[in-house]
């Protein structure tokens, strides 16, 4: 069992429109919902993938429960929180006129998390936690969340012997690395933010004591993944992309995959790249389909020599 942490769900929306005038109405022509958040796209990944997989999160109001309920999670063992207010909605607006338009995003604020709901959200994480062998942290937090939150769920896991992989940003990520944990996922930008390069080879010297398996995206150019010594580059070329959202996600839910079946260092970057890869074949915001990765798996191109 892989155990994935959402802990800001949000209904993602595909909202579509011509153009976008400045000062002036805009009108949605059409808009399609789908269940999201980091961590359920990497949930619902799992799951295509055949994996067992249960989701902890923060839920609240209307939005919760059509996340909760959606049939996408079908399957997947849910626990968590109810928090007061509700979840968020997360827009990706598209059109065929503005091309630089396309893939923008609107990120609602969502609810807001109290002390005595940490609490219990830490409670209930210990009780998820049992079941699996490894564990997935996505995403962002409610507002008045810890701003160590990661690092305390972290401890956690370290204290119960469970691998973990983070992929997260900001003040959490910078926490997070008081201490040593198995796993973490960057893309490139993040890499740029918190360690002022992009160049894996630096942020895998910054980050040898700190992380066993490090994952570095870097959009078109693929995945650098080191897992203590061993190093890989791998990337798979897609002529037709369709949205780049979640694909991050779902590259993590390869890895993690891969990691919890015990496979081969190259195959763990491999299944990586192909999950990433598919997510982009799919019109359907940061969802994969298991024939599209399966497809993709013999054309991953895998290159080691790189790292000195």
């Amino acid at each position: 069992m892989i155990l994935t942490v959402c802990p800001n769900p949000s209904i993602d929306t595909y909202a579509w429109l011509q153009i976008f005038r400045n000062g002036e109405a805009n009108r949605i022509a059409k808009m399609k919902e789908f269940p999201g958040g980091k961590g359920i796209h990497v949930a619902m990944a799992l799951k295509e993938l055949k994996s067992a997989v249960s989701l902890i999160g923060n839920w609240a109001g209307t939005n919760g429960e059509w996340i909760k309920n959606n049939p996408q999670l079908a399957k997947i063992e849910i626990s968590g929180i109810q928090l007061m207010g509700n979840n968020r909605k997360c827009y990706t607006f598209r059109s065929g006129l503005e091309k630089k338009l396309n893939n923008t995003e609107l990120l609602e604020p969502g609810p807001e998390m109290m002390a005595e709901d940490w609490n219990l959200f830490l409670t209930q994480f210990r009780m998820a936690l049992k079941g699996c062998n490894l564990v997935c942290l996505s995403g962002s937090w409610p507002k008045g969340a810890p701003e160590d939150a990661y690092w305390q769920l972290l401890q956690i896991c370290e204290k119960e012997d469970k691998k973990a992989i983070l992929d997260c940003s900001g003040i959490q990520l910078k926490n997070a690395l008081k201490d040593k944990f198995f796993g973490l996922h960057i893309n490139e930008h993040e890499a740029n933010s918190n360690f002022g390069t992009e160049n894996h080879i630096e942020i895998r010297k910054h980050l040898k004591d700190k992380v066993s398996l490090l994952a570095i995206t870097k959009g078109k150019e693929g995945l650098f993944l080191h897992l203590e010594e061993l190093y890989v580059h791998a990337n798979v070329v897609i002529n037709d992309v369709k949205s780049t959202v979640g694909s991050g996600d779902c590259l993590t839910a390869g890895i993690a995959y891969a990691i919890a079946q015990e496979l081969p260092f190259n195959q763990i970057a491999a299944y990586g790249v192909a999950c990433g890869a598919a997510n982009c074949m799919n019109e359907d915001l940061g969802m994969l389909r298991l024939e599209d990765v399966n497809k993709l798996l013999p054309k991953v191109q895998l290159n080691a020599d790189k790292f000195t």
